[in-house]
């Protein structure tokens, strides 16, 4: 933990450092892919563990209200991205935990909501986790698109998603941190283009 060793000012340092190492492309791709969805009607779905599942539901609140117009929310007639976080449901979550085993709480899940074409956002720092891994392989099988975002070296999810993006830093909270700093600019991006003032006006 970087904290442990750092001042306040050389921990934000070393926070602001690993933004110039980052494949910026990766995250324009995953906007484009959750944009898609949104113009396909298919939905997005987010799964994650610890601070990851934090992020998961964090970007699945901003995704489902804030790319919506302040004047557009009573309107029902007005298009809305399709999108569900898979840790969130925590009756569900602890059932499957309970009779199945917790490597098998988010692909349970999207056995009964997915379907081809939907897409998978994955998170995890590591890039080992079982749950995790066990929901982009099936859906990979069953014809989604697999995103994993991860940190440290991405792990086993790197080779097994479809798609990647990926900060490459050791310590779990900054990693935690610059995906939620992504996430957020994708989700001003995505709000720009359905609201028709992006991108990048």
């Amino acid at each position: 933990m970087l904290g442990a060793h750092l001042n306040p000012a050389d921990y934000l340092r070393r926070c602001s450092q690993v933004f110039d190492t980052l494949d910026l492309k990766q995250t324009e791709a995953l906007a484009d892919d959750i944009f898609a969805a949104y113009e396909q009607g298919k939905f997005v779905f987010i799964c994650g563990n610890g601070g990851s599942g934090s992020n998961s539901s964090h970007f699945c609140e901003d995704l489902g209200k804030s790319t919506l117009d302040r004047k557009d929310f009573t309107n029902d007639a007005v298009k809305r991205l399709k999108v569900l976080s898979l840790t969130d449901n925590t009756p569900y979550i602890l059932a499957w935990g309970n009779d199945e085993g917790f490597d098998r709480v988010f692909v349970e899940q999207l056995k009964n909501f997915a379907s081809p074409g939907d897409v998978l956002i994955a998170i995890s720092g590591s890039g080992n986790s079982p749950n995790i891994l066990n929901a982009v392989e099936w859906a990979n099988r069953k014809e989604l698109t697999t995103w994993g975002i991860t940190g440290y070296s991405g792990g086993k999810l790197q080779g097994l998603a479809q798609k990647n993006l990926h900060v490459p830093l050791d310590d779990m909270g900054l990693v935690e941190c610059v995906h939620l700093v992504l996430f957020h600019w994708i989700l001003n991006d995505i709000h720009g283009r359905i609201n028709k003032v992006g991108r990048y006006a």
